[in-house]
């Protein structure tokens, strides 16, 4: 077996080249904004799990509107540091958007949220009728 890199660049040599790490970081980090997520289907609900380490609770928005779940971030900061003849300022801001759409099964109402150790996880309970029955025993008359 060989391992293989893929890129979706017209002209990936040349563009890497051009835009490598001593230039804007390169090309092959562009969507490296979005987390990462999991999401499971167990019997009583649907969880999402989403890393996004080193951001706080309250930067996040999670929103449902017609079926759709809407996981959005902001993080702004800035830095600035005056000495002597300089000031230095930083800032930094990243962001990011991710919406599922969810199954009729799902009870949107219900939906709750967790922030721990950088994994947001989101249960989404599954509506009564849309459970698994428990088994009937049938008597033989």
């Amino acid at each position: 077996m060989s391992i293989v890199k893929r890129n979706n660049l017209i002209f990936p040599s040349l563009l890497n080249d051009f835009m490598g790490p001593d230039w804007l970081g390169g090309t092959d980090k562009w969507n490296t904004t979005v987390p990462a997520v999991n999401i499971k289907d167990n019997e009583k609900e649907f969880e999402l799990e989403l890393a996004v380490p080193g951001v706080k609770k309250d930067d996040f928005t999670v929103e449902v509107d017609h079926d759709v779940l809407t996981i959005s971030s902001e993080m702004k900061s800035e830095n600035e540091e005056a000495k002597d003849n300089y000031t230095r300022k930083e800032f930094s801001y990243s962001s990011f958007k991710r919406a599922f759409t969810l199954p009729e099964t799902v009870d949107g109402s219900k939906i709750d949220a967790k922030y721990e150790d950088g994994i947001l996880k989101l249960t989404l309970p599954k509506k009564q009728e849309a459970l698994p029955k428990p088994k009937r025993l049938i008597s033989i008359g």
